[in-house]
């Protein structure tokens, strides 16, 4: 019956990736609620911190416990958040095995550093579950993500369609210690570097962003405008917290009206798409259905099921290795498609956007 249940929230959870809105409707298998577990099997969740983006808390935690919950009602998941400390998140992993996890699912603050996390967590024979981002240079057993290559191909793709010939674009990429912003940078580049090596666009200015910090954002894109001597005509931001910066930036130099890419589709985002238009599009990722496949996952691990069929759609190297990965689909969202994507699936509600933050 489990396994049963399990293919069909795997094809269910494929097939709506695949449809151009990304709907994120889906939801376990009723018949999936019968405990899998005769004990409460543990699940440790170790989520990075919460400067880059509010999802963390706000959305894959609690959609992560409750497909666990509907899953195995009698598994237990035992939750840590390192606030942006690779020390604190080691610390955590091990007092997480310590406690009898029997596997690990692990975004990383340090996607290097972290290797050390799934090296002593093989040595306990529990299993690495890296989650949205990449842990390298190690034997690391699942990966559950987004094509995040792709998602930083669709902010170069809006940038290019939407700056005018020949104007300069600015790019706030994010931490250098995390293997996400490095893949959003080369989805990027991969656009734009032919127009900026045939003169099309300009790459006036460029620079990762310790720790996602939208404070660091902000005086790189102030350090941006003073080197450019404000002739900016693009920002490709990595994230939304980073548009909100450039956004910043641009209002105190009463510069309006150029095109400002984001992601994470966070109600402040889709706040300055939406009513201010002081930021063009995000990149939405549809995070239940990332939640729900991590679960399925995890949930088969730790009761000594193997991954359900078709759940595993892909590989990723991480430097050691092709990582068996489960890949979901990002969309962009502007002004016109909003509706149709986040407040479609449920992702956030329009009195949300209208007012961040309450």
């Amino acid at each position: 019956m489990f396994k049963k249940s399990l293919r069909w929230l795997s094809a269910c959870t494929l097939a709506l990736s695949a449809v151009t809105a990304t709907t994120a409707t889906a939801t376990v298998s009723a018949a999936a609620k019968k405990p899998l577990s005769t004990k409460a099997v543990k699940i440790a969740l170790l989520m990075p911190e919460t400067a880059s983006s509010p999802r963390w808390e706000a959305q894959d935690r609690p959609d992560f416990i409750a497909a666990v919950k509907q899953l195995d009602p009698n598994a237990q998941v035992l939750y840590s958040n390192a606030f942006g400390s690779q020390t604190t998140e080691q610390q955590q992993a091990e007092s997480a095995l310590t406690n009898g996890a029997k596997v690990l699912v692990v975004t990383p603050v340090d996607g290097v550093g972290a290797a050390r996390i799934v090296q002593e967590a093989a040595k306990a024979g529990v299993p690495v579950i890296s989650y949205d981002r990449l842990i390298l240079n190690c034997n690391l057993p699942y990966y559950v993500s987004f094509d995040n290559v792709q998602v930083g191909r669709l902010q170069g793709q809006y940038i290019a369609q939407h700056t005018k010939p020949g104007g300069t674009v600015v790019m706030l990429d994010g931490a250098p210690t995390d293997n996400n912003a490095k893949l959003f940078a080369q989805g990027a580049h991969e656009v734009l570097d032919p127009l900026f090596k045939s003169g099309k666009l300009i790459k006036g200015y460029e620079q990762y962003t310790p720790n996602w910090d939208p404070a660091n954002g902000l005086t790189e894109m102030e350090q941006a405008l003073t080197k450019l001597h404000n002739k900016v005509d693009a920002v490709l931001a990595a994230n939304d917290n980073l548009a909100g910066a450039a956004a910043q930036a641009l209002a105190a130099q009463h510069i309006k009206g150029i095109p400002i890419t984001g992601q994470d589709a966070t109600d402040a985002g889709l706040n300055r798409i939406y009513f201010q238009g002081t930021q063009s599009m995000t990149v939405y990722k549809a995070i239940k259905l990332e939640a729900q496949a991590a679960a399925e996952l995890a949930v088969a691990l730790a009761t000594g099921q193997k991954p359900p069929a078709g759940l595993v759609n892909g590989k990723v190297n991480n430097g050691k290795m092709n990582v068996p990965s489960v890949l979901l689909k990002p969309v962009v969202v502007t002004k016109s498609n909003i509706d149709q994507t986040v407040i479609k699936d449920g992702f956030t509600t329009w009195a949300k956007i209208k007012n961040p933050g309450k």
